[in-house]
């Protein structure tokens, strides 16, 4: 995602124990930085409950951190006696957490925010079967969409409760808000047609069809402008020309106005093992600002603008990108969808993480 979980206080991963705390629990996060990067230990607001956070890095040494991590982890969690574990972010967390339950004789969860089939690591030999063992195993599997939860009924065979839990926005920040402020603000032209999307501008997240149906609408629509932010694959350059205009990686607030200074939000992604399952961050943020989409017709996206279907194009496709943009920009439509706020949408979990705690013991504390 381009963020640090800690310092971002970012989306699902952080939102997640933030919420449980809010809720009144004892919360221990535990991140490990893959790169080199500041360790330390945190404590964050979530009155009535505590949010802790610890941080390890694997530094420059990153063979001989990563056989230590597990280790150093277990005497940290027996020293902050969880109730209950939850595993997320990735294949090696899941396993980690599976790992250490057994060790703790504690229940655990499992936080699947993507399909991690679809991720690079998969392709590590042992690695899909230590996810799909670590799954099977844990007591509740929450999913970022229903597809991923039927996948994961069908492939994995749980023997828990399997959740489909997908991600929302803080409504506070992501709110319609007047267009050409927002226009003013992020230095875009005032009285053109914008079109646009944020986030990793890669080839396997499908920004290929937008970039090629950005070549096609510049010639029909003089007026329409490209606007883009978040990181780019560096072997797939971004248009360029006076009417692209390329903001860079924004902050997440930033971004809720990007969305708001836009005609037409656009939500590419691809058919594939990693697109059919995943529930895209920025869906709910643009339709919590107000902005028309136009969104491949894959995965979760089909479900959530079924009732919309003007505003579908086939994924990968082009041409069909091109015309779904033109139709929302003569003839805007935006899908009346309730959208959940973290609260809500982790109170969900929450009630669930109370079934599973051990008989006689109350939950108090999380450890991710």
């Amino acid at each position: 995602m381009s963020k640090d979980v800690i310092s971002d206080r970012y989306a699902r991963l952080y939102e997640m124990p933030r919420q449980l705390a809010l809720h009144g629990h004892d919360v221990l996060g535990l991140c490990l930085a893959y790169r080199p990067q500041t360790a330390g230990r945190w404590i964050h607001e979530a009155a009535p409950g505590q949010l802790q956070w610890s941080a390890r890095s694997l530094g420059r040494m990153p063979l001989p951190g990563l056989l230590a991590y597990p280790w150093q982890v277990l005497d940290e969690l027996r020293g902050f006696a969880p109730d209950v574990l939850i595993g997320a972010s990735d294949i090696p967390h899941a396993a980690l957490t599976a790992w250490l339950a057994r060790r703790l004789k504690v229940p655990y969860a499992i936080d699947l925010y993507d399909n991690f089939e679809g991720f690079g690591q998969a392709r590590i030999p042992g690695f899909v079967p230590a996810l799909r063992s670590a799954t099977r195993h844990a007591a509740l599997v929450t999913t970022t969409s229903t597809p991923l939860r039927e996948f994961v009924l069908e492939e994995y065979a749980v023997q828990g409760e399997v959740l489909a839990l997908e991600s929302t926005v803080d409504r506070a920040v992501f709110r319609p808000r007047e267009q050409l402020t927002c226009r003013r603000a992020l230095g875009l032209p005032e009285h053109a047609r914008l079109i646009g999307t944020a986030g990793g501008l890669y080839r396997d997240k499908g920004v290929l069809p937008l970039y090629d149906a950005w070549r096609l609408l510049s010639e029909r629509m003089p007026n329409v402008h490209l606007v883009l932010a978040g990181p780019q694959d560096p072997e797939l350059p971004a248009p360029k020309g006076p009417r692209v205009h390329d903001l860079g990686q924004l902050e997440h607030a930033r971004v809720a106005e990007l969305f708001c200074a836009l005609d037409v939000g656009v939500i590419s992604i691809l058919d594939t093992a990693f697109g059919r399952f995943c529930f895209p961050q920025k869906a709910y943020e643009m339709l919590a600002c107000g902005l028309p989409v136009a969104a491949a017709d894959v995965g979760a996206m089909s479900t959530l603008f079924a009732a919309t279907p003007q505003a579908l194009f086939e994924s990968g496709h082009a041409e069909q990108l091109t015309r779904a943009i033109e139709r929302q920009l003569l003839a805007p439509v935006r899908p009346r969808i309730e959208i959940e706020d973290w609260s809500q949408l982790i109170g969900r979990m929450e009630s669930r993480l109370q079934h599973i705690v051990q008989p006689g013991a109350a939950l108090r504390s999380r450890a991710a």
